[in-house]
């Protein structure tokens, strides 16, 4: 087999391994639908078995196969991102095919897989399930950290976070002395945090949590930087698109410094008078970007998001413009970031933030008009139906934040949460996979309602962080 061509096939085994999960996950494992993706991924893998046996690893983020790194196109992004997470909710870090399969024999490792997923130790759960299948073999994800490294990582991205917000503050302070200012650090530190994205996505949105009254202008622009970055990831940019987005995204408010602290601060609604003014921060922060240290693409780049970010997808927002033009697509990127943070975010003038479900419903009404439809249905898969620190109801009476965001778009509605108050009204912090089934394969948990967490007094960074 030509190189190209096992590069394909890779590339078709690790998407049509997701789909036969997925499809599981939906229907019974004797379904048609089960049945017909179960020798779709058999089709595949016996074409390359046939040569040699055939090696999956998952490495960091990437899947390899036979010691090749599986090359995705976008079309697979979303798959790729589900099976990703389905290894690694199962510890799961190989699965070697050794000889030609069977129908059956593929249908034992997905019953599985399937079934391992619930258990309280996955990979063991795993690996004795599939001991009788003679031609299959799985190997546990590389442990690379002990519990204490994954504390320092916590720690070391908390430390990011708040370096970010005080380099904000920095660049916000030196352009209001009228200093220049050269962006080169904030290259350096958004590089950093596109590594922690891509390695930690749920911790560092996580940060995102911290909605800080007080220094809320600052906390907003890093809370969008992160967003954003992290909205670019899922759509596919690079690792150097993605430093410059976030640059973007860090930048995007910095017209407001011109703004009138008493407008900034006033704590009623803004007047027509003020709206004015405010109108103006996105043409004033492009002029700021204009003056600093260098010109290069991130700068450009950063004047027009600046400027472009409250445009509105059909150009119906502010500043008015004389002629009509396509909105960039770090532009398009920002916008749906910012209006969500700035929803969820207590203000001066709102001081009760909009709980993060409702914010989600609100952004997804202005798909098409305000927002851009597609991007928008990224930004949905990532966040999930309940996103990130949604405080919900369970129909066992239990209590339970949302603290990550179910990888298959087909069961957005069923994330993991903490419960945080069980069922006899005793608090807990037991975390909860509302994915997990019964014996009669129903699921024993579902959302009742969402509840709205400030009423509750219940601070989400504790949970989140």
């Amino acid at each position: 087999m030509q190189p190209v061509d096992r590069e394909r096939k890779a590339k078709d085994l690790v998407n049509s391994l997701a789909v036969m999960i997925k499809t599981a996950q939906i229907h019974n494992l004797n379904n048609v639908s089960v049945t017909n993706s179960i020798r779709r991924v058999l089709d595949i893998l016996n074409s390359l078995v046939s040569e040699d046996a055939v090696t999956l690893d998952l490495v960091g983020e990437f899947f390899h196969v036979d010691g090749g790194r599986v090359r995705y196109s976008m079309e697979y992004i979303f798959n790729y991102d589900f099976l990703i997470r389905e290894f690694k909710k199962r510890h799961l870090g190989t699965i070697v095919f050794e000889e030609v399969l069977g129908e059956d024999d593929l249908r034992a490792l997905l019953t599985a897989l399937t079934q391992s997923g619930f258990s309280e130790k996955p990979f063991e759960a795993l690996l004795e399930a599939i001991e009788n299948i003679e031609n299959i073999d799985v190997r546990p994800l590389k442990k690379i950290k002990d519990d204490a490294v994954e504390l320092d990582r916590k720690k070391i991205i908390k430390k990011t976070y708040f370096n970010v917000v005080s380099l904000t503050k920095s660049i916000s302070s030196k352009i209001s002395a009228g200093e220049k200012v050269s962006i080169k650090k904030a290259k350096r530190i958004m590089g950093t945090i596109v590594n922690q994205i891509i390695e930690e996505e749920s911790m560092l949105i996580g940060m995102t949590s911290i909605k800080d009254y007080d220094e809320y202008t600052y906390n907003h622009s890093v809370n969008v930087s992160v967003l954003a970055i992290a909205l670019g990831h899922r759509l596919g940019l690079s690792k150097k698109v993605l430093t410059e987005l976030g640059l973007c995204a860090l930048l995007h408010d910095l017209g407001k410094i011109d703004v009138p602290k008493d407008i900034l601060n006033k704590p009623v609604e803004f007047s027509e008078e003020d709206w004015k003014i405010i109108m103006r921060h996105p043409a004033w922060g492009a002029h700021a970007i204009f003056k600093m240290k260098g010109v290069d693409r991130t700068s450009i780049s950063a004047f027009v998001t600046s400027f472009e970010h409250h445009l509105n997808y059909d150009l119906s927002g502010y500043p008015k413009l004389r002629k009509k033009f396509a909105l960039s697509l770090f532009s398009r990127i920002i916008a749906i970031a910012d209006q969500y943070d700035a929803m969820t975010s207590s203000r001066v003038y709102s001081r009760i933030p909009v709980p993060p479900d409702k914010a989600l419903s609100i952004i997804v009404d202005r798909g098409g008009t305000q927002l851009d439809p597609q991007i928008l249905k990224t930004f949905i898969n990532m966040v999930g139906v309940y996103p990130l620190g949604s405080l919900v109801m369970l129909d066992t009476n239990e209590l339970a934040i949302v603290f990550d965001s179910n990888a298959n778009p087909d069961f957005s509605n069923r994330p993991r949460v903490f419960v945080l108050i069980n069922s006899k009204g005793e608090k807990t912090r037991q975390m909860v996979d509302l994915m997990e089934r019964d014996q009669e394969g129903n699921f024993k948990r579902n959302i009742a309602k969402t509840l709205d967490p400030n009423r509750y007094k219940i601070n989400l960074a504790e949970y989140l962080l």
